[in-house]
């Protein structure tokens, strides 16, 4: 009978291949350039301010809508020109490209899973626990 395990645990097989998956992951140079890309962006004076300053505004444009009221158009203007703001920078447009190489690698690895599991499902092998 297959182990399900639960994630958490650390003691089923799928624990130890999501384990070892990860450290792969981490080891990759997309990952590698993803986390330079947030740690400068962590530490660039503009990205973190207009990232403060967005923060409160979007959160009174996600309030005013789920109190399906129209939003402050004042807010808004605001909201929308620090956003400009912020992509705009350099730092910030790093961690875009940074996250979209990244987000390859993820999606090609989403298709191999599912395609193992749908193998998986479909071999009459039973494994031992």
């Amino acid at each position: 009978m297959m182990e399900t395990g639960s994630f958490g645990s650390g003691g089923s097989e799928v624990d130890k291949l999501a384990g070892s998956l990860g450290r792969a992951l981490g080891r990759t140079s997309e990952y590698r350039a993803l986390a330079r890309a947030r740690e400068r962006a962590a530490n660039d004076r503009e990205v973190v301010g207009l990232t403060n300053e967005i923060a409160p505004l979007e959160q009174a444009l996600q309030d005013a809508l789920a109190q399906g009221k129209a939003a402050d158009s004042a807010e808004y203007e605001r909201y929308a020109s620090s956003l400009g703001r912020l992509q705009a920078l350099p730092a910030y447009q790093g961690v875009v490209a940074a996250q979209a190489n990244f987000d390859k690698i993820m999606y090609r690895i989403d298709a191999a899973i599912q395609k193992g599991m749908e193998e998986g499902a479909a071999s009459r092998i039973i494994l031992p626990s």
